[in-house]
């Protein structure tokens, strides 16, 4: 799947109102990805590992799993 233009080289998206993880090589499902962008709610990380994703806080998306939409804090 290609990458959001806004998002071309990071590999692991964040979504600041789940605190969900996409890694975007992997997900299936564009729609997602392409809301988050379009939103202003993404979140990149450096370095673009998935260890420093679960530094900040964020838990990696699977198929299926959901949370709570929270009003972004920054």
């Amino acid at each position: 799947m290609a990458r959001h233009s806004r998002f071309e080289h990071t590999r692991f998206l964040g979504d600041k109102r789940t605190q969900l993880v996409y890694d975007t090589d992997e997900w299936a499902d564009q729609t997602v990805i392409d809301e988050i962008a379009e939103s202003g709610v993404g979140l990149c990380f450096g370095p673009d590992t998935l260890a420093e994703a679960r530094n900040r806080g964020y838990t990696l998306a699977t198929p299926g799993r959901s949370r709570r939409h929270l009003k972004p804090r920054a």
